[in-house]
């Protein structure tokens, strides 16, 4: 029987399922798990059940699955596992009622060195903002998001070609290390929570919108590349060609002065196809055309006729 403080986990996507194992492997006490409701998906409408939800049931957890946190019937639910401590991991944002429940608190596994990039995306805004680094922060929750006194960070380099879904696979095992480390700390009273510093004014990540998606030509070569590959593999950097809607995922930089206006979609040798930027060309590795799947841009430009 496993032993150490009585933990609710929650989370949702294949992010926190990384934590939710991790905490298991290292014999803690999870003794329920909360995510989303399952919802419709695919073709069929069928409905779908969390990442979360799927690996709790197959390690014989219980799952609890709230259409409203504020509900009696959860918050009943909920006490009756007795949690000393909560754990938050790629979940939605918690009514006071529930974060401050447990007699450890409640702690969040954040996917940046806080207190930069507070907010939904934090992935994929340093890469957009071409950061050489970033990290996983475990803090304490409280009122405000993302605002809890720190207990432990792990920094993430981040190298020059790297997308948003290569660092999420790697912060994803890194939160997880970091996560373990700070419960047996917490149970050890070797970790000392730290209040959080001033936040930087130009380093926030907010939920991502289509026109946070599209492309600024006229912008330098290397903020272009940083924002395809902070948004591969999902949502996509978007751009027109021939006025349909392109997605970019994978691309290069040239740095040279363009022949071209900002935006013009060049062709060379039938192999090569690049956007005149300000002050280069953006290379595509791939695209996705309008109603086509992510192909490799030879085979692309094997099929291509301008218009």
């Amino acid at each position: 029987m496993n032993q150490g403080p009585r933990i609710v986990f929650m989370g949702t996507p294949a992010f926190a399922v990384a934590s939710l194992k991790a905490l298991i492997e290292a014999k803690m006490n999870v003794v329920a798990v909360v995510t989303a409701p399952d919802k419709p998906a695919g073709r069929g409408m069928q409905l779908q059940e969390s990442a979360v939800k799927q690996f709790a049931l197959a390690n014989q957890l219980p799952v609890l699955q709230p259409e409203k946190l504020k509900a009696p019937e959860f918050l009943e639910a909920l006490a009756s596992y007795s949690p000393d401590l909560q754990i938050v991991v790629a979940f939605r944002m918690l009514p006071e009622k529930i974060w401050s429940f447990p007699p450890m608190g409640t702690l969040n596994v954040h996917g940046s060195l806080l207190p930069d990039y507070r907010g939904a995306a934090p992935i994929n805004w340093a890469i957009m903002n071409g950061e050489t680094s970033t990290g996983v922060t475990t803090f304490q929750l409280q009122h405000a998001i993302d605002t809890g006194d720190i207990l432990l960070q792990e920094r993430i380099p981040i190298s020059e070609n790297m997308t948003a879904g290569e660092l999420h696979d790697i912060m994803m095992e890194v939160g997880a290390n970091v996560l373990v480390k700070t419960v047996n700390g917490l149970v050890q009273k070797n970790i000392t929570a730290t209040p959080q510093a001033t936040p930087s004014i130009d380093k926030h990540a907010p939920k991502i919108f289509t026109k946070d998606c599209e492309i600024d030509w006229n912008q330098d070569v290397e903020h272009i590349h940083n924002k395809v590959r902070g948004l591969a593999p999902f949502p996509g950097a978007i751009t027109k060609v021939d006025g349909k809607v392109v997605k970019l995922f994978s691309t290069q930089k040239e740095i040279k002065t363009p022949k071209e206006a900002p935006g013009n979609f060049i062709i060379e040798d039938k192999k090569i196809a690049k956007f005149a930027c300000k002050n280069g060309y953006l290379l595509l590795n791939d695209i996705q055309w309008e109603g086509k799947k992510r192909m490799p841009i030879e085979d692309f430009l094997r099929g291509y006729r301008a218009i």
